[in-house]
C-alpha cells in the first residue's frame, strides 16, 4: 500500500514546495499602480514590491534590492515552469495504463532536483537581501516568512477534507 502511494506523496510534497515559492514570488511581484493610489508614503512610490514597502525599505536600499529581485523572479519563474512540465510528465506516467515505475522515479528525481534549485535560489536571494536590510527590517522579514509559510495543507490522499491523517495524529499528540 505505502509503495503505491509514494509517488503521490512525493508529488504532494513538491506541490507544497512550489506553493512556498509561488507565495514568495507573489509577494515580490510588481504591482501595477493606478492613479488612485496617491496615499503611498513619501519615498515608497518607487518601491513596487508590497513586501519591501511593508519593510519600509529606503530608496537607497531599493536601488540595491530591485535588480536582484527582478533577476530572482526571472530565475524562479523559469525553474517553476520547468518543475510544472516535469510534474505533468510524472502525473502522465502514473496515469498510464501500465506505469513504468523506473521512468516515474527518474522524472521524480529530476523534479526534486528542480525543487532543490528553486530552494537554493530562495536562500541565495534571502541572504543577499539580508545584507541590505537593517537588523529591524531583517527581523520583520523573517517574522513574516515564519508566519506566512509552513505546511498547513492536508497530505495528498489523506481521506479527510479537514485534517487528514497528519492533522489527526497532530491533534492526538502522536506526531
Amino acid at each position: 500500500m505505502w509503495k503505491k502511494s509514494i509517488p503521490y506523496l512525493i508529488v504532494g510534497s513538491v506541490a507544497l514546495n512550489v506553493a512556498f515559492v509561488a507565495m514568495w514570488v507573489a509577494h515580490a511581484a510588481p504591482v501595477h499602480r493606478g492613479e488612485g493610489q496617491a496615499d503611498l508614503q513619501a519615498g515608497q512610490e518607487a518601491v513596487w514590491c508590497p513586501l519591501h514597502r511593508e519593510l519600509k525599505v529606503t530608496e537607497e536600499q531599493w536601488a540595491q534590492i530591485e535588480p536582484r529581485l527582478q533577476e530572482f523572479q526571472a530565475s524562479v519563474a523559469e525553474a517553476c515552469q520547468q518543475a510544472d512540465t516535469i510534474r505533468a510528465d510524472v502525473i502522465g506516467l502514473i496515469a498510464a495504463d501500465e506505469p513504468d515505475v523506473d521512468a516515474i522515479y527518474a522524472r521524480q528525481d529530476e523534479l526534486l532536483a528542480t525543487k532543490r534549485q528553486i530552494q537554493r535560489l530562495v536562500v541565495d536571494h534571502l541572504l543577499a537581501e539580508k545584507e541590505v536590510l537593517t537588523p529591524e527590517q531583517q527581523q520583520r522579514l523573517f517574522t513574516m516568512l515564519r508566519d506566512r509559510t509552513g505546511c498547513t495543507m492536508d497530505p495528498p490522499m489523506s481521506g479527510s477534507a479537514r485534517g487528514g491523517l497528519g492533522r489527526t495524529l497532530q491533534d492526538r499528540g502522536e506526531d
